[in-house]
């Protein structure tokens, strides 16, 4: 088998597992599946995609939670909105949204450091975080009754689009829009 024709059974494989992978796929998963030095997951994937887009492909590869996965292109999202139900689908309450978005930002975080920051108790929105997988227990702090501590989770990436917790905006960021939006006068008053 020539190197060229070997090159482009690698490419398959890694398809081949993008395809079936119900996670994304990283470089330390592709390294199991070969025996013999595996291929750069981040060079093939590039090749891929090239194809991909040659070929005008209804779908593509994303680059999340430190791996890839393929997805459809946007621009058919009607159309699989139609084929999937709500079922299993997760929706987040505002409850739910506000210790997400403190866990992500000043995790990882106990119950009272996230109960402290919205001013409520949060155990009930916590457990519902847990069991929809978008957090996970990481330890327990030092210090008195050494309270458990949450961080996110890979399928919080996932859900949320995001290859690393560093793709986040800044708060600064958040706090610039939020007193951008509050000092622009909606575009419909009338004085």
């Amino acid at each position: 088998m020539g190197k060229n024709s070997y090159r482009k059974e690698e490419l398959r494989i890694i398809e081949a597992l993008l395809f079936s992978s119900p996670e994304v796929l990283t470089q330390s998963k592709v390294d199991i599946c070969f025996d013999n030095g595996a291929p750069q997951l981040d060079q093939a994937i590039q090749e891929i995609q090239k194809q991909y887009e040659r070929e005008e492909r209804s779908f593509t590869i994303d680059k999340v939670a430190g791996g890839y996965r393929l997805v459809t292109r946007p621009e058919y999202e009607p159309w699989i909105r139609r084929l999937h139900s709500r079922v299993g689908k997760i929706s987040l309450s505002r409850a739910a949204l506000e210790a997400l978005a403190v866990i992500a930002y000043k995790g990882p975080v106990s119950r009272t450091g996230i109960e402290s920051i919205r001013g409520v108790n949060s155990g009930s929105v916590i457990k519902t975080l847990l069991e929809k997988k978008l957090v996970r227990i990481k330890g327990r702090a030092e210090g008195p009754g050494r309270p458990l501590l949450y961080t996110i989770t890979e399928s919080f990436l996932v859900f949320f689009g995001l290859n690393r917790l560093s793709d986040l905006p800044k708060l600064r960021e958040i706090s610039e829009l939020v007193s951008e939006s509050q000092e622009t006068p909606p575009s419909d008053a009338v004085d």
